[in-house]
């Protein structure tokens, strides 16, 4: 059974992620403001930020699982999402020298043929290496940190300064593909029969 699936989110690794685990995906940027949610208790926020985006996008589509996703990383009971400047990023990277963070992903999966819904969230325990002031300048430098939860990816220029993680790693670049496939499953699809 062959369905249209959209990602609402312009996300590049998520969508890397999906196209490398057999998918055909189309991507529709959902334009939520990301500001408006109480980032208080971060497993509340994505949930609520993957719901928003997934709900932008199914209004728009038919026959289609919609994928709504949102990452944020919690550092002290505090949620980190992407840094506004250089040297935010800068201040999140020297906070999480040494230290274990929880890689958060809000996922939101929207059947707009039969209108049920499964929202559920990713956690991964991340633990960071001790950067040196030198390398924390030179990886802002690069750009990266401006664009990812908590300043930090798996798949990038930060990946030396991650000492190891507990959990799943397709969580912490943007979308867990574990989750995804239960997720599913309570809609009562088969991940297998998504594969192209």
């Amino acid at each position: 059974m062959s369905r249209r699936l959209v990602l609402a989110s312009a996300s590049p690794a998520r969508l890397r992620l999906l196209q490398q685990a057999g998918f055909d995906v189309e991507v529709m940027a959902s334009g939520v403001d990301e500001d408006g949610v109480d980032t208080t208790d971060t497993r509340v926020a994505v949930t609520a930020l993957a719901e928003m985006k997934a709900d932008a996008i199914a209004t728009r589509v038919t026959d289609a699982l919609v994928i709504g996703c949102d990452s944020l990383l919690d550092l002290d009971d505090r949620a980190i999402g992407k840094p506004r400047s250089p040297a935010e990023a800068a201040a999140i990277c020297r906070a999480q020298r040494g230290r274990t963070g929880t890689l958060m992903t809000g996922q939101c999966v929207i059947d707009t043929v039969t209108g049920k819904r499964v929202s559920a969230v990713g956690e991964t325990l991340v633990r960071f290496g001790h950067l040196s002031d030198a390398e924390i300048d030179a990886y802002v430098a690069t750009g990266e940190p401006l664009e990812v939860a908590g300043s930090f990816t798996l798949d990038g220029f930060s990946a030396p300064f991650i000492e190891g993680i507990d959990g799943d790693p397709s969580n912490v670049i943007g979308l867990s593909l574990p989750l995804l496939r239960r997720q599913l499953a309570q809609l009562d699809i088969r991940i297998t029969d998504l594969w192209r």
